[in-house]
């Protein structure tokens, strides 16, 4: 065995785990970084990149076909499936030497390209090495979760690990799992030429606000995607090409592919955390503000810290890490200001609070402000005009912002500027977007705010008429 001796160990080299690592090693400390399988982690290679790509693909097939309005014929795209795989392959290869084992070489990191195993309360094991650190950060991240579906395991199935890798566009593909992943993929199939039908045991993008998730789902539902809701699956049969899916009310849902889009889970099983005292709760591990676990060397940051899961996270959990672990610096993670954003046509996000959640925590003190999409003139030119911004108001300070339509993924970036720094719905107000730009419903939400407030108070409208008369 090897025996090293390191300032801080990293286990997991996705975006939090590099995050970490660069930061840690560029500041001047001592770093090891684990990785068992890819560099860049699930999002570079399964989530986030690959599924931006087909999603892209998906765009451009959808434009060909619907461009009639804009004074171009429409036109029968002819999709390669396997070329669109091809470029999504080609933009991780694009983006791959940014999380490359030889670029954080160059930062100073020791990169060993192994699984670690807790030993001790300060000691992990990795291959042939034994690491023993002041300071260890887990971020292991999540993989998918395939639920023990009576049928599943005798059935060809993908997940967002596989899928990718599929070259054949299928002919029908059945997702089970109406969540932002389940959606993305039912999308892009579609719009490449599938089939589609998302069976959800619930109520699909059942997380976000009930208002804008109908606009996305109405949107998916008219371009073709069948979407089932309230349908738990009991049984899953059949064979490759000819796959059954068999809900609990007796509905068969036929396809010749299945993707399982069910959930995520935490990163956990190889750890060992007995061993170094970790105690895990339902979604990952057990920490506190600061991103400790119960093993007070030990920090565990993005997805395996059973939050919110999302690669932002994991990059914002990395600056949290830095602060503590290498300044002795206090430092708490919050998620008030933390957005999401589903990549769907149209795109939904959120940061903050909902509407429901608002009004029980804030009750009568709540006021809301709306803009519609079909208000927007750069929304009315691009043809874009579904949708809405609604941003949730206590005491003049926006505590929630909810976006459904063109770029809201985009748009949301403002209102988690807003939150992190406890704006003013003046402050929005007083911003000046470029004309024309779908920007400008950020300001004229807030404009919308104080509209009541100046064209319907009697007060202002004194004051106006008494200027007029008296001030020369």
């Amino acid at each position: 065995m090897k025996e090293l001796k390191t300032d801080l160990l990293v286990i997991g080299a996705g975006s939090g785990g590099l995050s970490v690592a660069a930061g840690a090693s560029q500041m001047g400390a001592d770093v090891v970084l684990l990785e068992g399988h890819k560099m860049g982690g699930d999002c570079l290679n399964f989530g986030c990149v690959p599924s931006k790509a087909l999603i892209a693909s998906g765009k451009a097939a959808f434009g060909q076909a619907h461009s009639a309005a804009f004074g171009v014929a429409d036109t029968s795209p002819q999709v390669d499936y396997a070329a669109a795989k091809d470029h999504v392959h080609d933009v991780i290869a694009q983006i791959e030497p940014m999380d490359s084992q030889e670029r954080f070489e160059g930062f100073g990191v020791k990169v060993i390209r192994e699984y670690g195993t807790f030993i001790s309360s300060e000691q992990v094991q990795a291959g042939d090495h034994v690491i023993t650190a002041r300071r260890i950060v887990i971020a292991t991240g999540s993989s998918p979760l395939v639920p023990p579906i009576p049928g599943l395991d005798a059935v060809p199935h993908y997940t967002n690990e596989t899928i990718f890798d599929l070259r054949e566009r299928p002919d029908h593909l059945l997702i089970i799992g109406g969540g932002p992943i389940g959606m993305e993929m039912a999308q892009a199939h579609l719009r490449l030429g599938s089939k589609v039908t998302v069976v959800e045991g619930f109520q699909a993008l059942g997380k976000d606000d009930p208002e804008a998730a109908s606009v996305v789902l109405d949107a998916l539902r008219n371009e073709g995607v069948a979407i089932h809701e309230n349908a738990m699956v009991a049984q899953i049969r059949g064979k490759e090409g000819a796959v059954e899916v068999v809900t609990e009310n007796g509905d068969i849902h036929r396809g010749s592919h299945l993707l399982i889009a069910a959930g995520r889970k935490a990163n956990i099983e190889r750890l060992n955390l007995e061993a170094a005292g970790i105690d895990r709760t339902r979604t990952g591990l057990k920490t506190d503000d600061a991103l400790r676990t119960t093993n007070r060397r030990v920090y565990a940051i993005g997805d395996v810290a059973g939050g919110l899961q999302f690669t932002h996270v994991a990059g914002y959990h990395a600056g949290i890490i830095i602060r503590s672990a290498l300044f002795g610096l206090p430092s708490k993670a919050k998620t008030t200001h933390i957005p999401w954003a589903t990549y769907t046509d149209p795109e939904l996000a959120q940061v903050g609070l909902t509407e429901a959640q608002a009004r029980e925590a804030h009750g009568e003190k709540l006021e809301i402000a709306r803009f519609d999409y079909h208000h927007n003139d750069r929304a009315i030119a691009e043809r874009k005009t579904n949708g809405f911004i609604k941003v949730m108001v206590v005491n003049g300070r926006p505590v929630g912002a909810t976006i459904v339509g063109h770029q809201a993924g985009e748009l949301i970036n403002l209102w988690s500027l807003a939150l992190a720094n406890n704006l003013k719905m003046g402050q929005i107000a007083a911003m000046v977007s470029p004309y024309p730009t779908i920007g400008e419903l950020n300001k004229r939400v807030a404009g919308a705010y104080f509209s009541p407030r100046l064209f319907e108070n009697q007060t202002v409208k004194r004051v106006v008429r008494f200027v007029q008369r008296w001030i020369p």
